[in-house]
């Protein structure tokens, strides 16, 4: 019966617990089997995916909340992940059903809500074929029911057909039927176990620890470099102890909560952490004086407290030995108790003034402008320079350089092979970097354009520190230029979980979701950046979303208050873009005129000027720009494949050449 309003889906019917489920004209999800099918077919389908689609199912034509899911998927616990967890297995269930986000057939997403199943629902199977086993046709001719379930059906139509071909008798047909369903039994075991731990176990399995920021209380704001580097060295060292099962969460995230007055059993449900270290940094002369507590959220218990007292060239061996004794009370909690714990960090030899260079290159490096990332150059050239073997300075000097250029506009034939030199002398010393080898593969990444180098560096850096968020941050952002979409979300949700309150990593998520054309997700997750941070660059891809999506008037909304916050060439040219594109070609022309006088005053990134000339539909200028960016070896060319804008571009020879040149076919 249809709905007596048009576009207003009835009430759902009640579905059996244990039936088949059909909708549009060749799904099926059988919840006996827990499988879901296209015409007969089996589609894979992860647990929470299928979980989802369930429940998405049996509320069909009403809202389902994430809340709902979240009670459904993981009951009363608090994951700190949960939002991303479900918007990635949204994308997996329309990947499934060939669902357009933003034309859906099945799912449709209600913003800041929730999700709606939205296509007519029916129960039983429809997609037999002419001759299957355990067919309503057979299940009629045995004197069962049409409608019998398929468990009893099958056995008898299979002592049928035995039966009938081989002339057994009755007590030889159970013997083989026997034999048959304990075959089937067995070899689906390994299936079925796994299935149910990953869908009754918890996400987080390890112990995840907050190293809140320490506290500077030398009385002078100068020194917050000394304090901050300790906060991240210990960080560091505590990821390697026991990565498998103890995660600390990343420094970007946790210096949200410098100077914060937020309670702790608040910090502790935004991070989806069970303990938070806590200290404090004095450093008088040459004497430094540490104070540390590790706290257990759930009740603020101070589960160990300690006073260090060192003279500060030892403070690198007291970091390890700090990190040690937190792993050793927290052993006992670790998921696996026979985990054995490896050493820290030894003792570095690295003299007293490069490793204080190196702090203050450390302190401008997190900061990620162009002034900054220049002032930390300038700091790990002086350590290199006081101390030649310091490998953790070669490797921050190598990840600036290689982040100067995309930062600022300044060329990359300049810094990038500064860069290579740098990576390359911080692996010769230590080869156990993650960070020297991330540095390498965006290099090879953004620079060489050799995607097989740059995968091989990324997967060494996570092999290295299975908890280096920039390591799986990167190496996400590397498939998703080459168009592998679920590799590079599973990526980033691991990137995620590690650095849940990083800013940039959630914009790339939302560039991963945009490239991918789920593009209700990707506006999502923008929006969500922009109102935590309104200014944040990156994040104003949210108009070219809106544009590809087809809410013009949004885009260019958007893009014209990015221009008004942050007036940089790029947010002209999306401007230009946007405003051609919507519509306003007059607005574009005066974007594209302002562009191209200020290319000839300041260096500029063709890149820029080839949006802002799609904008107008001059693909030939376009096209011009990008070869010249080419030539200048433009990092931003990387998304050439996966990015829309250039959508009216494909399929031309020059854009196809260009393709070629990057390795991108």
């Amino acid at each position: 019966m249809s709905s007596l309003l048009p576009g207003v889906p009835m009430s759902p019917e009640p579905l059996e617990k244990n039936g088949s489920i059909r909708f549009g004209s060749e799904y099926e999800l059988d919840l006996r089997a827990y499988q879901l099918r296209r015409l007969n077919r089996p589609l894979p389908l992860e647990p929470i995916p299928m979980e989802i689609l369930r429940l998405l199912l049996e509320e069909n034509g009403h809202l389902v909340t994430r809340s709902q899911i979240v009670a459904r998927i993981w009951g009363n616990e608090v994951h700190v992940d949960a939002s991303s967890s479900i918007n990635a297995a949204v994308v997996k269930i329309r990947r499934a059903l060939h669902d357009d986000s933003g034309k859906p057939r099945f799912v449709e997403t209600i913003a800041r809500k929730g999700y709606r199943f939205i296509a007519p629902v029916q129960q039983g199977s429809a997609f037999a074929e002419s001759t299957p086993v355990g067919s309503p046709s057979e299940g009629r001719s045995n004197g069962h029911a049409a409608n019998a379930p398929e468990l009893v059906t099958a056995p008898l139509s299979l002592r049928q057909r035995v039966v009938e071909t081989f002339q057994l008798n009755r007590w030889q047909a159970y013997l083989v039927i026997s034999l048959l369903l304990a075959l089937v039994i067995v070899s689906s075991f390994p299936r079925l176990r796994n299935w149910w731990r990953s869908s009754s176990e918890p996400v987080h399995r390890r112990v995840m620890l907050a190293v809140l920021p320490f506290a500077n209380l030398t009385g002078d704001a100068g020194e917050d470099y000394f304090s901050d580097g300790m906060t991240e060295e210990i960080i560091s060292s505590i990821g390697r102890i026991d990565p498998e099962h103890l995660v600390p969460i990343a420094r970007t995230s946790v210096m949200r909560y410098k100077r914060s007055q937020e309670p702790l059993p608040q910090i502790g449900r935004e991070l989806g952490v069970q303990y938070a270290l806590e200290g404090s940094v004095r450093r008088d002369a040459n004497v430094v004086r540490v104070l540390v507590r590790l706290i257990q959220l759930k009740d603020q218990t101070e589960l160990w407290s300690r006073q260090y007292d060192r003279e500060v060239g030892n403070v690198l061996s007291l970091q390890g030995e700090i990190a040690q004794e937190i792993a050793q009370e927290l052993q006992p909690k670790l998921v696996t108790s026979q985990s054995r714990l490896s050493a820290g960090r030894s003792a570095s030899s690295e003299s007293e003034q490069s490793y204080e260079s190196y702090l203050r290159g450390r302190y401008f490096l997190a900061k990620r402008t162009p002034e900054s990332l220049q002032r930390s150059i300038d700091y790990f050239e002086q350590a290199v320079k006081e101390d030649n073997n310091n490998a953790r300075a070669y490797a921050a000097l190598a990840k600036s350089y290689a982040l100067i250029s995309g930062y600022s506009a300044l060329p990359p034939e300049e810094y990038m092979p500064k860069a290579r030199a740098a990576a390359r002398r911080a692996i010769e010393l230590d080869d156990g970097s993650p960070e020297a080898h991330a540095a390498l593969a965006m290099i090879a990444q953004t620079y060489d354009w050799d995607w097989q180098t740059a995968e091989k560096e990324y997967r060494y850096a996570i092999q290295l520190d299975p908890n280096y968020a920039t390591g799986h941050h990167w190496y996400a952002e590397c498939l998703a230029l080459q168009g592998h979409f679920d590799q590079a979300m599973s990526e980033i949700e691991h990137a995620r979980v590690l650095d849940p309150l990083s800013l940039i990593i959630a914009t790339d998520r939302g560039t991963i979701l945009y490239f991918s054309r789920h593009y209700d997700l990707a506006i999502e997750q923008f929006r969500s950046v922009l109102e935590a941070e309104p200014n944040f660059p990156r994040a104003h891809m949210l108009a070219t979303a809106y544009l590809a999506k087809g809410m013009s008037t949004e885009a260019l909304a958007d893009a014209q208050s990015w221009v008004r916050a942050n007036d940089t060439p790029w947010s002209r040219a999306i401007l230009a873009y946007t405003s051609g594109r919507s519509g306003h070609p007059e607005m574009a022309r005066q974007e594209v005129t302002y562009l191209t006088r200020l290319s000839r005053n300041q260096p500029m990134d063709p890149l820029a000027l080839s949006v802002a000339y799609l904008g107008l539909g001059d693909e030939k200028q376009a096209l011009a720009e990008l070869e010249q960016a080419y030539r200048k070896r433009s990092s931003g060319l990387t998304a050439l494949k996966v990015d829309t804008i250039y959508d009216p571009l494909r399929g031309k020879q020059r854009f196809n050449t260009l393709l070629h040149q990057l390795n991108l076919e």
